[in-house]
């Protein structure tokens, strides 16, 4: 139903095409009261065109402007107000929710296109911290998102396999390694000797050219030094697919920085072609000072590429491979220079494409107010927080429902939904407070809370003896209901917005008030008893299960029917 649409027609027709269809609707807003109505329409911008007042402008369109799905439109000063028909609007929401159950809200818009979406991208051969979550939940809610709107989305997973930290990380195995132990703990084992080396080079600098030599054996094709790194990097992705399976994400592809050694060099002569490498201190640069950037490094004077380089020639793989309409970077906000250098120089290469990549910036998680970190030893584990929220909400329902079915696999939805949540719901720039207790409470603006929410529209749907298939909805206009049924018809513009903002946020939020409406409603109204309006209470409450779920599911967050 597109009412506001529906508002910017009427009011087109009645101004016979002074003012273009989507010029109006852009001008259409929400009145900030809801005495007000439901849409509001400013005439300011007809004043001079018909030469007339606003007010008297809006005052001579309320006059003319009828249709059925409107109650009545009304002159507010300069303002042209509409209120929506409660008892039909009411009543076509949810018929329509009903009908097109989770596929309510998905759109069009991207079929036959595809978007690539490069997020979590850990470091092999070290811990996953609750510093990658961030990029992790944000890219897998974007891509989820993106497949909503019917796009060919393809999850890539940037894996940090290369570098000279493998070298190192070599050398400590060879001089200190125990290849049980390594295989009990990896990440844990290999850390450890990661820390050991950095810890021993302080008293034997000789060490870091032992590393250096091990690094550029690896970088030629040694067989050992290729052995051992493969080896760390298998071991490192089955450590992180736990994590993954716990997260309930997947990914299309583990193309890390290794996978782009053997296509660097088509960079380099590609940058030479268009004659855009300059030399500066002996090392490659691309110059960027006409954009007031920084140059990009391409090569050292040793020869040796870098990021730079890897994801150029990665965003070439990916267009050439995947041929993206749209293609986001999920990382940091620290590399926000970085991405702006790099895309320039695709645009410097002669490519249209660049213009469709976006960095999908995101701000820390804090620790008592700091970033996290694994030198000063502030680091906190991912798995480890995941085991303890699942543990947390497992004690929780054995205190106030242990005989609830499956309660295991419920206390590992209502965990893990927790902290994607705590995520999800702040807007991606603003950094984010580390807490499980935060994260973890069953009222406020929590996960826990829009699932045991769901949980109890799932309830109350169970204790009704109404055949939900037979349901034949009529509106409804009291005070506690119209409000959920003005949220469930903003749920496709929520999602809308969410995907042309690159913000999942917007349906975080959007689920807390649902949430919040919903439970308004069950507390004041007999959702049960028997008379004329209960098949329309319980189609109202079917359609806010249907919508939870999907939002939920859209931040990447499973919904139990029962908690």
């Amino acid at each position: 139903m597109e009412l506001l649409k529906t508002y910017a027609e009427e009011i087109s027709l009645e101004l016979d095409g002074l003012v273009e269809l989507d010029k109006i609707i852009e001008l259409i807003e929400e009145p900030k009261f809801d005495w007000q109505g439901d849409l509001a329409f400013p005439c300011f911008t007809l004043a001079k065109s018909i030469k007339k007042s606003p007010a008297k402008i809006a005052e001579e369109l309320a006059q003319t402007i009828t249709h059925p799905l409107f109650e009545k439109v009304v002159a507010e000063g300069p303002y042209l107000n509409c209120f929506y028909n409660k008892l039909i609007v009411s009543s076509e929401i949810v018929k329509t929710v009903l009908s097109m159950q989770s596929n309510y809200g998905a759109s069009a818009i991207g079929q036959t296109k595809t978007v690539t979406i490069d997020f979590s991208s850990p470091n092999i051969a070290k811990p996953f911290s609750m510093g990658h979550l961030r990029s992790t939940v944000i890219g897998n809610s974007l891509a989820n998102i993106s497949e909503k709107f019917g796009y060919n989305t393809i999850r890539i997973n940037h894996l940090g396999d290369w570098g000279t930290q493998f070298g190192k990380l070599i050398t400590a195995y060879k001089l200190w390694g125990n290849e049980k132990q390594v295989k009990n703990e990896p990440i844990a084992e290999l850390l450890s000797l990661y820390v050991k080396f950095h810890q021993e080079v302080e008293k034997n600098p000789e060490l870091d050219s032992e590393a250096r030599l091990w690094f550029r054996k690896l970088e030629n094709g040694n067989e050992e030094a290729e052995k051992l790194w493969k080896w760390f990097r298998d071991e490192s992705l089955q450590e992180f697919s736990k994590i993954y399976q716990l997260l309930n994400i997947e990914f299309d592809s583990y193309n890390g920085e290794a996978f782009y050694n053997d296509k660097m060099g088509e960079v380099i002569e590609l940058l030479e072609d268009k004659q855009l490498l300059v030399q500066s201190q002996g090392a490659d640069v691309v110059e960027l000072s006409d954009y007031n950037l920084p140059p990009l490094l391409i090569r050292k004077s040793d020869g040796a590429t870098l990021y730079g380089t890897r994801d150029l020639a990665a965003a070439l793989y990916r267009q050439r491979n995947y041929h993206f309409d749209k293609s986001f970077y999920v990382v940091g906000q620290e590399q926000t220079l970085h991405f702006k250098q790099l895309f320039v120089v695709l645009e410097k290469l002669g490519y249209e494409w660049p213009k469709e990549i976006k960095h999908i910036a995101f701000g820390f998680i804090l620790k008592n107010g700091k970033k996290m970190s694994t030198r000063k030893g502030g680091v906190v584990l991912l798995e480890q927080v995941i085991n303890e929220a699942i543990e947390l909400v497992g004690q929780n329902i054995a205190e106030k429902n242990a005989d609830l079915v499956d309660k295991e696999e419920i206390a590992k939805m209502v965990g893990v939904g927790a902290i994607i949540f705590h995520d999800l719901k702040n807007e991606r720039q603003n950094h984010i407070e580390f807490s499980l207790e935060d994260m973890l409470r069953f009222e406020g603006a929590t996960g826990p809370y829009v699932q045991y929410t769901h949980a109890r529209a799932c309830s109350i749907l169970s204790k009704s003896t109404i055949d939900f298939n037979q349901l034949n909805p009529m509106g409804l206009t009291d005070s506690y209901s119209w409000p959920i049924s003005k949220l469930l018809l903003a749920f496709p513009e929520v999602i809308e917005k969410s995907f042309h903002q690159t913000e999942p946020s917007q349906i975080a939020k959007y689920l807390i008030l649902l949430a919040q409406e919903f439970n308004s409603y069950y507390s004041h109204v007999k959702i049960l008893k028997e008379d004329d309006e209960q098949e329309s209470r319980l189609a109202l409450v079917q359609s806010v299960a249907i919508v939870l779920k999907e939002g939920l599911r859209l931040l990447g967050i499973q919904a139990p029917e029962k908690m």
